[in-house]
């Protein structure tokens, strides 16, 4: 805690903010210190601090019950009607890959932006907890990818003195993951999932829709989620359209996909992507059910041991496709179950479905251990082969000498069709929606 006079230095640099946020909640994100202001009135402010390391004393988070205006000193942002998470059932987030995109180039450019420069800047949210569990997301997000803060740190700031908490996420039954789980920038970063230096919010957003093959990437180059082909292109009786096996080899080809994983009923002849060049598996599990372990064993060894990336579907793509993907992810880079039915979940919204998530969360620490004896195998492969590299790079100097000398040269409807048709319903997203943020 800091000392009265630092705390009274706070109160006074944010009077400003003060004045304009009414009653709510607001948190400062600082360079020295985190202020936590519960405001009762418009006056009156009770103020905690806590030591934090934020790269910036412009940037606050605040719940509030009415729109506030601009003031000289304050700018006034707010996502929640910008930014809307479509829903299959109970679920209400995290938002998508792109959203989280846009949020970042937006707040990045409000930073830098000259008549922004001496102006505080508010990320509001409404007391909606959907909508409010949702903008803390994208702040806590922000402050790990971009004021490189720990999740921790960040959820601990976004709590700091208040009162209400965050409503947990949830898909289709009891099992939730909480807003601290949602801060999994930090391990898609150090794997190299995530980099908005090169992603294109508008790539994501053709592939995501269900007309352009309802794809998504979960781990880039590696292993990519889509929605099952059918032996026909299209269908009278569904309310989306449908695609053949030869519609995907295009895009599979040209980004490296060699293997495909199907874990549904047969839909179409596996042999149509065998006779194009692809490897093709089937690890058939019933929608809506958790694989057994010889499934999970088998799928992990085709990723394994594919050179290429491996695309898998079950029939929409989303509950047996993540949760195999959410083991591989446990196993390969030590992601958490919750951090891993984040993470997906944000690559390719509404996965993992109901008894699914307690399946992952079950199955977490054997993951763990298969992975660190995995890649202790995988470290002792690799002290041989360069012990061996070195005596075949010794023996081919010793050639070269010798060579050298002689001056010679050597020359029926299920949950994954609800959830298909639900997806299928979506408008795509107007030119003037994307347009909103080439403008503060």
């Amino acid at each position: 805690m800091q000392s009265a006079a630092r705390c009274d230095r706070d109160k006074r640099a944010l009077s400003p903010c003060i004045l304009d946020l009414k009653p709510g909640l607001c948190v400062r994100l600082n360079v020295t210190c985190v202020c936590v202001c519960v405001c009762v009135c418009v006056c009156v402010c009770v103020c905690v601090c806590v030591c934090v390391l934020y790269t910036t004393d412009r940037l606050y988070f605040a719940t509030l019950r009415v729109k506030p205006k601009n003031t000289a000193n304050t700018h006034f942002f707010s996502t929640d009607e910008e930014l809307i998470y479509e829903s299959f059932y109970a679920d209400f987030g995290p938002l998508n890959l792109a959203m989280l995109y846009r949020y970042c180039w937006k707040l990045n450019k409000k930073l830098k932006s000259f008549t922004m420069s001496r102006k505080s800047l508010v990320h509001y949210t409404s007391y909606d907890q959907k909508k409010r569990a949702n903008a803390a997301v994208l702040i806590g997000a922000y402050a790990v990818m971009y004021l490189k803060r720990s999740p921790e740190d960040a959820y601990r700031t976004l709590i700091a003195g208040n009162s209400t908490g965050y409503m947990p996420f949830r898909y289709s039954c009891a099992f939730v993951v909480k807003i601290c789980s949602c801060s999994f920038p930090l391990q898609a970063l150090q794997h190299g999932f995530l980099d908005f230096e090169r992603f294109s919010a508008e790539e994501y957003e053709h592939y995501e829709r269900v007309e352009n093959g309802d794809m998504n990437w979960i781990v880039p180059g590696k292993v990519l989620a889509f929605s099952s082909p059918h032996s026909r292109g299209e269908s009278e009786s569904l309310s989306y359209p449908l695609h053949t096996p030869e519609a995907y080899f295009s895009y599979f080809y040209q980004n490296d996909v060699t293997t495909v994983v199907r874990l549904n009923r047969t839909l179409y002849d596996g042999r149509r992507f065998e006779d194009a060049g692809f490897e093709h598996h089937d690890l058939f599990f019933l929608d809506g059910t958790t694989p057994s372990d010889l499934i999970v064993r088998r799928f992990l060894h085709v990723c394994e041991s594919t050179d290429g990336a491996v695309a898998v579907h079950c029939k929409a793509g989303l509950g047996r496709t993540g949760t195999l993907i959410g083991c591989y992810l446990m196993k390969h880079f030590r992601f958490t179950a919750a951090e891993a039915i984040a993470w997906i979940r944000v690559c390719r919204p509404g996965s993992i479905i109901g008894p699914q998530q307690n399946f992952l969360e079950e199955k977490q620490h054997s993951l763990w251990v298969q992975g660190d004896v995995h890649r202790s195998k995988q470290k002792l492969v690799q002290q041989r082969l360069s012990k061996q590299e070195a005596v075949s790079s010794l023996l081919s100097s010793m050639d070269d000498l010798s060579i050298n000398t002689n001056n010679c040269k050597e020359v029926s409807l299920t949950q994954g069709d609800e959830l298909r048709a639900l997806k299928g319903k979506r408008p795509p997203r107007s030119a003037s929606s994307c347009s909103r943020y080439q403008h503060l």
